[in-house]
């Protein structure tokens, strides 16, 4: 069965895209699996998967669990065909955090990757195969993933397809595709906003290949075949020495004042660190309709209210992921925001 890995640094317009893909009647034979950074899934909830699908997430340490997480991912949905728990499935698609390096995550279903360590990563090697590799670039924050962030190269440089977003907010048209062609001589670039931009010419792989990709990106793949990943304590909120997730919930809904007010305050701090903001809020002027909330940088797109809860939690839960973030200020402003007189319960941290 073929796997598709959806990548792409935070704020690109991964979950956009699959969504969009979701909507596609060629798609309904799709599985999901997400994996998000922190403790926390918020991107579950954003992915318009419906009922029929299968749909799995997976959170943590992208560095130790990937690996393991996704080979168990697909065996239990292996294992759920098997019994004919859920319908017949085309094909798989994985969409990793915005942090992932790619490396693991490919050199765990490709053959000669990861060696196995139970007899359901030789399952999965049987029944999955990597099909190739898509990866959203953001051409408004882009240059600060490719001079910051070596994982955001990585995601690009290992790709068969690199989707470019947000062409149609840019304020002046830039040629990305020479620029990316450097990095990756042999992807197909495509613009999400062009009308000839077709979803299925993403799907035309029949196994991936780093054949005439960069010589960095083999290097790369055995690095990583060589790196054993030590068990030891890790926290999940944390990538590197920098970059970390805060997690915020409050489970009396909020009012649109006190939360504009707090996207408001952090996206215009320059000193926030903020990379991406994501989370879905209860409103008290309807509880049925929960906001979304979406920001990249400095940038705050649009509020957005959804038709209903994608889930029974019902509590407002937002993920901060950022450089050096000042962790206590932030905190204690989501408690202000939130604070109320007549609450008996303040916010969860």
């Amino acid at each position: 069965m073929p796997v598709l890995l959806l990548t792409g640094f935070l704020g690109s317009g991964k979950t956009t895209l699959l969504n969009e893909i979701l909507t596609d009647p060629r798609m309904a034979g799709t599985a999901v699996i997400v994996n998000e950074f922190g403790s926390v899934p918020i991107d579950h909830g954003l992915v318009r998967v419906g009922s029929e699908r299968y749909f799995q997430t997976t959170t943590g340490c992208i560095c130790c669990t990937a690996t393991s997480d996704i080979r168990v991912s697909l065996y239990e949905l292996h294992d759920a065909m098997q019994k004919r728990k859920i319908p017949a499935i085309d094909r798989v698609i994985i969409e990793t955090t915005g942090l992932a390096d790619p490396a693991p995550i490919i050199n765990s279903i490709i053959p000669g990757g990861a060696p196995a360590a139970a007899l359901r990563d030789h399952v999965v090697a049987r029944q999955f195969r990597l099909s190739g590799v898509v990866t959203t670039f953001d051409v408004l924050n882009g240059r600060m993933t490719l001079h910051s962030i070596i994982e955001g190269w990585k995601q690009l440089a290992f790709a068969d397809h690199i989707v470019l977003t947000k062409t149609d907010l840019a304020d002046e048209p830039k040629d990305w595709v020479r620029e990316l062609k450097l990095l990756n001589p042999a992807a197909h670039f495509h613009d999400k906003h062009d009308a000839d931009f077709k979803i299925a010419d993403l799907f035309d792989g029949d196994a991936y290949s780093i054949s005439g990709k960069a010589e960095d990106v083999a290097g790369w793949l055995a690095m990583e075949a060589l790196t054993k990943h030590a068990d030891h304590t890790h926290d999940i909120h944390r990538h590197g020495d920098e970059i970390e997730a805060v997690v915020l919930t409050h489970d009396v809904p909020l009012s649109q004042q006190a939360l504009q007010t707090f996207l408001h305050v952090i996206t215009t701090n320059t000193r926030s660190g903020l990379l991406r903001l994501k989370g879905i809020f209860a409103l008290a002027d309807n509880l049925e309709k929960p906001a979304i909330a979406h920001a990249v940088q400095h940038r705050l797109y649009p509020i957005e209210r959804l038709s209903a809860w994608p889930d029974h939690d019902r509590s407002s839960r937002v993920v901060l992921i950022g450089l050096d973030m000042p962790l206590g200020p932030i905190r204690d402003l989501f408690r202000a925001v939130a604070a109320s007189p007549s609450r008996k319960r303040g916010a969860r941290t």
